[in-house]
C-alpha cells in the first residue's frame, strides 16, 4: 500500500480546483492530455503572433509619426507584403486545424470498452447504471450540511458542494464508455481532469469515453445551464484499483451501495485525510 497524499490527487490540483491554480486540473486521461497538449502548443503561438503584431505597432509608431516622417509615402500596395500577410495567416491556421481535427477524432470515436456506464441526468442530481456489473444503479445527490459532516468521518477530503452521497466507482487503467441522458431538461456530464464534457438530452443518447490512468478521486459538476439548482448536482468518480473495484462491485450487489460505500472509503482512506492505494 501506498500514500497518495492528503485528499488523493486532489490535493495537486487533480481532480478539483486548487487554491490560486492557474491553468487546467492535471490530465488522468490520454484525452485530457491531448487536450492540454494542444492547449500550450496554441498559447505559443498566440504568443508569437501577439509578439510579431506588438513589434510591428512599436516600428509603425517609432519611424513613421509625424515628426520622424513628415513626408508620408504614397504607397498604394506591396505584392511581396500582401502575398505575405496572406499566406503567412493560411499556414498558421493550417497548423492549428490539422492537430484540431486530429484531437476531435480521438475523443469522438470510442475505443473498444472494457466497461459501460450510463449517465442519466435529472433535476438536480445524477443517476448512474452499470448494465455489465448485473445492471447495477444507483442516484449520487449533493452531500450538505450534516450529511456532509457525517460522510467526513469516513472520507475526510469530502469537499462542499462537490462530494456525493454515492460516487461513481471505476477501475484504473479500464476503459469505460460514459453514456449520456437526460430525464427532463438539456445537463451536461463533464470532470476537468478526464477531459469530458458531453451534453445530456432528453430522448437522446450521447456516448463519450475515459481511461483514468491514476488512483483518486475526481470532480465535476452539471456545466449546462439547468434550473434553480444547477449548481448542485456534482459528480463524484473515484478511481480505484481492479481489487478495490471488485470488492466494491460484490458488496453492492450483495448489500447496496451505501454499505459498499462505506467499505470502499475505509479501504481508501487512512483516517487522517490521506487516500490510500493499493500498489500496482
Amino acid at each position: 500500500m501506498v500514500m497518495v497524499g492528503a485528499g488523493g490527487a486532489s490535493a495537486a490540483g487533480v481532480g478539483q480546483p486548487a487554491e490560486w491554480q492557474f491553468g487546467f486540473q492535471g490530465a488522468v486521461t490520454p484525452v485530457m492530455e491531448r487536450v492540454t497538449g494542444f492547449h500550450n502548443f496554441l498559447l505559443w503561438i498566440i504568443t508569437g503572433v501577439v509578439a510579431l503584431v506588438t513589434v510591428l505597432l512599436l516600428i509603425v509608431m517609432v519611424r513613421f509619426n509625424r515628426r520622424s516622417n513628415p513626408t508620408p509615402s504614397k504607397t498604394t500596395h506591396n505584392t511581396l507584403v500582401e502575398v505575405v500577410w496572406t499566406v503567412v495567416p493560411v499556414l498558421i491556421l493550417l497548423a492549428i486545424a490539422i492537430p484540431s481535427f486530429r484531437l476531435l477524432y480521438f475523443e469522438r470515436v470510442v475505443p473498444e470498452a472494457e466497461m459501460t456506464v450510463k449517465a442519466t441526468g435529472n433535476q438536480w442530481y445524477w443517476s448512474y447504471e452499470y448494465p455489465d456489473q448485473e445492471d447495477l444503479s444507483f442516484d449520487a445527490i449533493l452531500l450538505e450540511g450534516d450529511a456532509l459532516q457525517e460522510r467526513r468521518k469516513i472520507d475526510p477530503g469530502a469537499p462542499r458542494l462537490l462530494a456525493t452521497d454515492n460516487p461513481i466507482v471505476v477501475p484504473v487503467d479500464t476503459t469505460v464508455r460514459l453514456i449520456v441522458t437526460a430525464s427532463d431538461v438539456i445537463h451536461s456530464w463533464a470532470i476537468p481532469s478526464f477531459g469530458i464534457k458531453i451534453d445530456a438530452i432528453p430522448g437522446r443518447l450521447n456516448e463519450a469515453w475515459f481511461r483514468a490512468n491514476k488512483i483518486g478521486t475526481y470532480y465535476g459538476q452539471c456545466s449546462e445551464l439547468c434550473g434553480q439548482g444547477h449548481a448542485y448536482m456534482p459528480i463524484d468518480v473515484r478511481v480505484v484499483s481492479r481489487e478495490d473495484f471488485d470488492a466494491w462491485q460484490q458488496q453492492a450487489e450483495s448489500e447496496g451501495v451505501e454499505e459498499a460505500n462505506k467499505m470502499l472509503f475505509s479501504r481508501l482512506n487512512d483516517g487522517n485525510g490521506n487516500q490510500v492505494a493499493a500498489a500496482e
